[in-house]
């Protein structure tokens, strides 16, 4: 009799569980997606690479499958724009088959060596500014130009038209060049966090 009113009692506190607001999670990406190839619609698929615990128990293990769809995907411009990739978060699969609808918002991303981050504003990734980089190609380019100038007419006016000639390559590398794309690889780890309980019924 004892043991009928455990496995009650236990079902009544699995029923009422939930996941709590305020709760962070790192999802591991299974697949791979980015701002070059990304389309809005695109399935993404995840697991969750931290536990969620609430109330002294584990409600969402580790290895519980997330599934999210690209929101918004916006390509790096080459004279201007930076790469941008929302992804909203749908449903979350536990090991059991049971699954629930869930919508936490991105916290912070791997930059995986890029200036890439989330957007606290808006919840989506966004790639930094290459405008320093595009100073630094034009100035190599211009240096480059004005030692050939130098060397070829060994004349500070040879050199001069070198090195403008050479920022002129440089600019047009850079009008004709697209800065960096937001990617996340297949591993890349992103934390969400919840703002709102989500009961797991």
């Amino acid at each position: 009799m004892r043991s009928g009113i455990a496995i009650l009692c236990f079902c009544l506190v699995a029923g009422a569980a939930e996941i709590p607001a305020g709760a962070h999670v790192a999802l591991q990406l299974v697949n791979t997606v980015d701002t070059r190839t990304a389309q809005v619609g695109d399935y993404v698929y995840l697991h969750t690479a931290s536990p969620i615990a609430a109330g002294g128990h584990i409600v969402v293990p580790v290895g519980s499958y997330v599934q999210a769809v690209v929101s918004q995907a916006r390509r790096s411009g080459r004279v201007s724009g930076r790469a941008e990739l929302a992804i909203r978060i749908e449903t979350l699969t536990f090991p059991d088959g049971k699954e629930i609808r869930i919508n936490p918002h991105l916290s912070s991303v791997d930059s995986a060596g890029s200036t890439q981050k989330v957007d606290a504003q808006e919840g989506d990734v966004k790639q930094g500014s290459g405008h320093g980089a595009d100073a630094e190609r034009v100035a190599t380019t211009a240096g480059t130009g004005a030692a050939i100038g130098g060397l070829a007419e060994r004349s500070w006016s040879a050199a001069g038209i070198g090195g403008a000639a050479g920022a002129g390559v440089g600019l047009a590398v850079v009008l004709l060049t697209r800065g960096k794309e937001v990617e996340l690889r297949q591993g890349t780890t992103v934390d969400v966090v919840f703002d709102r309980a989500v009961p797991i019924e």
